[in-house]
Protein backbone atom coordinates (compact mmCIF):
# COMPACT_ATOMS: atom_id res chain seq x y z
CA UNK A 1 0.00 0.00 0.00
CA UNK A 2 1.23 3.21 -0.82
CA UNK A 3 1.69 5.92 1.98
CA UNK A 4 -0.67 8.50 0.34
CA UNK A 5 -3.40 5.57 0.48
CA UNK A 6 -2.28 4.83 4.11
CA UNK A 7 -2.24 8.32 5.15
CA UNK A 8 -6.01 8.76 3.93
CA UNK A 9 -7.24 5.73 5.35
CA UNK A 10 -5.15 6.58 8.87
CA UNK A 11 -6.69 10.21 8.75
CA UNK A 12 -10.12 8.62 8.72
CA UNK A 13 -9.00 6.48 11.28
CA UNK A 14 -8.06 8.69 13.29
CA UNK A 15 -11.05 11.32 13.09
CA UNK A 16 -13.21 8.00 13.98
CA UNK A 17 -10.88 7.01 17.04
CA UNK A 18 -11.04 10.85 18.50
CA UNK A 19 -14.91 10.78 17.61
CA UNK A 20 -15.02 7.84 20.14
CA UNK A 21 -13.05 8.71 22.61
CA UNK A 22 -14.13 12.22 22.88
CA UNK A 23 -17.75 10.50 23.95
CA UNK A 24 -16.06 8.26 26.22
CA UNK A 25 -14.23 10.82 28.25
CA UNK A 26 -17.42 12.80 28.14
CA UNK A 27 -19.04 9.68 29.20
CA UNK A 28 -17.20 9.36 32.29
CA UNK A 29 -16.78 13.33 33.35
CA UNK A 30 -20.34 13.31 33.31
CA UNK A 31 -20.99 10.04 35.89
CA UNK A 32 -17.12 11.06 37.95
CA UNK A 33 -16.77 15.31 38.14
CA UNK A 34 -20.54 16.08 39.53
CA UNK A 35 -19.16 15.35 43.45
CA UNK A 36 -15.48 15.91 42.29
CA UNK A 37 -13.51 19.46 43.58
CA UNK A 38 -11.27 21.42 41.68
CA UNK A 39 -8.44 19.68 42.00
CA UNK A 40 -9.74 16.42 41.05
CA UNK A 41 -11.30 17.80 37.95
CA UNK A 42 -8.56 19.41 36.60
CA UNK A 43 -6.76 15.95 37.01
CA UNK A 44 -9.00 14.32 35.49
CA UNK A 45 -9.21 16.57 32.60
CA UNK A 46 -4.96 16.94 32.45
CA UNK A 47 -5.31 13.08 32.00
CA UNK A 48 -7.94 12.60 29.79
CA UNK A 49 -6.60 15.59 27.57
CA UNK A 50 -3.01 13.79 26.95
CA UNK A 51 -4.23 9.78 27.14
CA UNK A 52 -5.42 9.88 23.26
CA UNK A 53 -1.70 10.65 22.07
CA UNK A 54 -0.84 7.09 23.22
CA UNK A 55 -3.07 4.78 20.92
CA UNK A 56 -3.19 7.55 18.10
CA UNK A 57 1.27 7.48 18.08
CA UNK A 58 1.12 4.75 16.68
CA UNK A 59 -1.17 4.90 13.99
CA UNK A 60 0.87 8.01 13.03
CA UNK A 61 4.25 5.53 12.76
CA UNK A 62 2.34 3.38 10.50
CA UNK A 63 1.06 6.43 8.57
CA UNK A 64 4.65 7.52 8.04
CA UNK A 65 6.23 4.52 7.41
CA UNK A 66 6.87 3.79 3.41
CA UNK A 67 4.71 1.22 1.91
CA UNK A 68 6.20 -1.59 -0.41
CA UNK A 69 4.49 0.18 -3.44
CA UNK A 70 7.03 3.43 -2.85
CA UNK A 71 10.15 1.51 -2.78
CA UNK A 72 9.33 -0.23 -5.87
CA UNK A 73 9.10 3.08 -7.76
CA UNK A 74 11.96 4.42 -6.10
CA UNK A 75 9.88 7.31 -4.68
CA UNK A 76 11.31 9.45 -1.77
CA UNK A 77 9.40 10.05 1.11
Amino acid sequence: MSMRWKKLIGTFILLGVLAVYVLLVMRAAVAVLPDAGPVLEFLFYAVAGMAWVIPVRYLILWMNKPGRTDREHGEHV
